[in-house]
């Protein structure tokens, strides 16, 4: 082994000085460009970021030659010789061409290069949206096949559906790491649009490298991680007292050395307008009225800083950072809108180091490693003291008025403080053998380990349970590539997890533990028929491991079920896309797919009956095998880089397929129903139009709409009640609009906007009230750093 060791270090010692190429292409005013650089003596080639930026690594030193090609520009031929003199990236600029008929696109942005996977994904271009006043899971609403359903207004609990599948049977990602341990403080709907690049919504198939227990889809948050020095800044107001602003900035020196921050808050009083039922608290009688929320204010902060180096022969980048969040939400209401809370109130926080390793051709050329890592020990509290009775109106009563200091709460009181001591591992190892065949083995491992104490109870057994679990899962993948027409990938999985609880028998507390091991698989291979029509079909049989508060309940308004079985679904996935132009001008995109999903031991939440507290929980059970046949389809036309409009509608046909409950004989009588509180028709229609040098010159103007459409859709199983008593949630047509207007070629932005502009009663899941017409104006600065060699 020391003879090894030994020749190892001599081998290294005598191998070529590596150099790093980097560069910034820009227009003649500044302006970033998407663009496609080559490097002809490798035959390498890779689209620049957002920010115009571009990076080769481990490269002989020599000369080299860039050729920079981009839509509307003219071609730039540049030689450079390695090592450069001065350690800065170079800063290209690139000329208009005024005859678009002569320009060739060698090359793809990433957004590009990602919808043209074999896999079923959608990649939202987030830098697009930098100025608006959305935040991730706002932008995810008007994807085609998802509904963000929200609870309410800023920082509201958020219900996530992809074609059917919900919560948790959709896993979200951060730069390929889950969020399974993120906390409150660090969520869609609370992550401004400006913290991403891009984002990736696979529906189905999820690639393996993403390394989570997906059902049937997966978003992944791409983050803006390439070197550079930059600051974006922006703040905005809204109704209801709304206020969010957000900090991204970044800095590189010669050496190497890199920070990186993104901050944000979000406040808002979610002091909206409802339409309820308001009770007398003396006679009990209830009258509708239209009245606004007065518990439901709601903030959060959190910062995310990354510092290391960057460009170096052991490392393409070590990042080693820290996560810091805090939130405070009052509650409002529970699980319907007729529960009204005066008092309960929510919050968290988030205190998590992590660490980022990449490395490119490690050992040998085409071998690639990524190692992440981080670990939250972040507090979650929840508080329910108050022992009154609210109505809409704001007025309140003892529970018991014989005996108003009898203790007690709202729902059930508490003052709940506990860890879930979350932690996460990520490894992914690719091997590019050559330009036809590459492999993938990924590993992600997950701790969970709840612990805490009540206030008031602090004895209480039921707390002092062992509330842990073990997560692991492992892929193995490989791709086959011919000819940049035919393109397969195959891969394998396993599913392991382990949980220790206990059960209560004869009055007693009895640990238990269990462990769930399952194998998925799936495939996905897409065909280019024409160089502007590809074909797509893709399978997977996917497993879906039952999640924390799925299994020990989330404190609030979910009782945990510890006898969850995991999930499983065939997942089939068949799409076409085409793109096409007219006179060079008019650009059209066409994406059409259907799906087919056939779940086994599917995990719903079903609210219980009313507890001796009046309140209706949620706990999450294995009562339904469900099929979804559906269809979604968007369509895109664009003019030139003035006028752009878009539709897209999805149609989603879930069905309970159980024929024969549980401890029956008899077929069930929800037997083919329609899942309940589930829309299945909806969609969304948006225009913008820009207009250039508007009052100055370098100045741009923008005009957006968007239009969303909901079908009206049960509230609960279509087959039960009488058909004049059935609750449902009506359809719904909302209209947003938005301007915004760019100055120094965007250096100096001002938006304003209008949500709900008619002021239409939005509903959301179990018929909660969304937010009534909303205004908002924002203010946003971006500088980027010329970087010239």
């Amino acid at each position: 082994m020391a003879v090894l060791c030994l020749f190892f270090d001599l081998a290294k010692s005598q191998s070529p000085v590596k150099s790093t190429l980097e560069g910034v292409i820009q227009d003649d005013k500044g302006k970033a460009i998407e663009a496609m650089v080559l490097l002809l003596e490798t035959g390498k080639g890779l689209p620049t970021d957002a920010s115009g930026h571009f990076r080769f690594t481990d490269l002989n030193t020599g000369k080299y030659t860039l050729e920079i090609r981009a839509l509307g520009y003219l071609k730039s031929v540049k030689q450079v010789t390695l090592p450069t003199p001065v350690a800065q990236p170079l800063l290209i600029r690139l000329k208009k061409d005024r005859d678009l008929n002569e320009v060739t696109v060698l090359g793809k942005t990433a957004a590009e290069k990602v919808r043209q996977q074999s896999y079923n994904v959608v990649a939202v271009d987030a830098k697009k949206l930098y100025n608006t006043s959305m935040d991730v899971g706002q932008v995810l609403n008007k994807v085609s096949g998802v509904r963000v359903r929200e609870s309410g207004g800023v920082g509201a609990d958020l219900n996530f559906s992809l074609n059917g599948f919900t919560g948790q049977q959709v896993k979200f990602f951060v730069d390929g790491m889950p969020m399974d341990n993120f906390g409150s403080s660090f969520q869609l709907n609370n992550i401004p649009i400006n913290f991403a690049e891009r984002i990736e919504v696979y529906k189905g198939v999820v690639p393996v490298w993403l390394g989570g227990d997906a059902l049937g889809g997966a978003v992944n948050i791409v983050t803006n991680t390439a070197p550079r020095t930059y600051l974006d800044v922006s703040y905005s107001y809204g109704s209801f007292n709304t206020h969010k602003s957000s900090i991204n900035a970044g800095i590189i020196s010669k050496s190497g050395l890199t920070l990186q921050v993104n901050a944000y808050q979000n406040y808002s009083d979610n002091n909206y307008k409802v339409n309820v039922d308001v009770a007398d608290l003396e006679t009990g009688v209830y009258t509708p009225m239209r009245v606004r929320r007065f518990h439901d204010r709601y903030h959060n902060e959190a910062i995310v800083t990354n510092i290391g180096v960057v460009g170096k022969k052991y490392a393409d980048q070590l990042l080693v950072g820290i996560m810091l969040g805090q939130n405070h939400a009052d509650i409002q209401t529970g699980n319907r809108m007729y529960d009204v809370f005066g008092g309960r109130t929510r919050s968290g926080s988030i205190i998590q180091p992590t660490i980022k390793y990449t490395k490119t051709n490690l050992f040998v050329k085409g071998l690639d490693l990524r190692i992440s890592g981080m670990y939250n020990p972040g507090e979650e509290r929840a508080v329910d003291t108050l022992f009154r009775m609210y109505n809409w109106l704001g007025q309140w009563q003892y529970k018991d008025p014989n005996n108003p200091s009898t203790p007690g709460g709202e729902s059930s009181r508490m003052d709940y403080k506990y860890k879930n001591n979350n932690g996460i591992g990520n490894v992914n190892l690719s091997y590019q053998l050559n330009e036809h065949h590459s492999f993938v083995l990924s590993n992600v491992i997950t701790t969970f380990n709840r612990t805490g104490v009540n206030k008031f109870d602090p004895n209480n057994e039921a707390d002092k349970q062992p509330k842990k679990t073990f997560k692991n899962i492992a892929g193995l993948g490989y791709k086959y590539d011919y000819n940049d027409r035919w393109s397969t990938s195959v891969f394998l999985k396993n599913y392991h997890q382990g949980s220790k609880t206990s059960i209560l028998a004869d009055g007693e507390y009895y640990h238990q533990s269990g462990s769930v091991d399952q194998w998925g698989y799936g495939i996905a291979s897409t065909y280019f028929i024409l160089p502007s029509l590809q074909a797509k079909v893709s399978y997977e049989k996917a497993y879906r491991l039952p999640n924390n508060d799925e299994l020990f309940g989330d404190v609030i308004n979910l009782t945990g079920n510890p006898d969850l079985k995991p999930e499983s679904s065939d997942n089939i996935n068949v799409g076409l896309n085409y793109h096409f132009h007219l006179n060079k001008i008019h650009h059209f995109v066409v994406d059409g797919n259907f799906i087919f999903r056939n779940a086994k031991d599917y995990i719903r939440n079903q609210l219980q009956g009313v507890s001796f507290t009046g309140r209706q929980l949620m706990m999450p059970v294995n009562t339904r095998d469900v099929t979804n046949r559906g269809v979604d389809a968007d369509i895109r036309y664009t003019y030139k880089d003035v006028f752009t409009a878009g539709v897209n509608g999805t149609y989603q046909n879930l069905r309970n397929n159980t024929r024969i409950e549980p401890g029956s004989t008899v077929q069930s009588q929800v037997y083919k129903d329609r899942i309940p509180n589930m829309p299945y028709f909806f969609g969304n229609a948006n225009a913008a139009l820009t207009l250039k040098n508007i009052i100055w010159k370098d100045t741009r103007l923008t005009i957006g709409y968007n239009m969303l459409f909901v079908e009206k859709f049960y509230l609960r199983w279509p087959s039960q009640g009488a058909k004049d008593s059935k609750y449902i949630v009506p359809q719904q047509v909302s209209h947003d609009m938005n301007l915004v207007y760019s100055l120094k070629n965007g250096k100096y932005n001002v938006s304003a906007g209008v949500l709900n502009l008619f002021d239409k009663t939005l509903y959301d899941n179990f018929s909660l009230q969304k937010p009534s017409r909303a205004f908002n104006v924002k203010l946003r600065y971006f500088f980027v750093k010329d970087h010239v060699q």
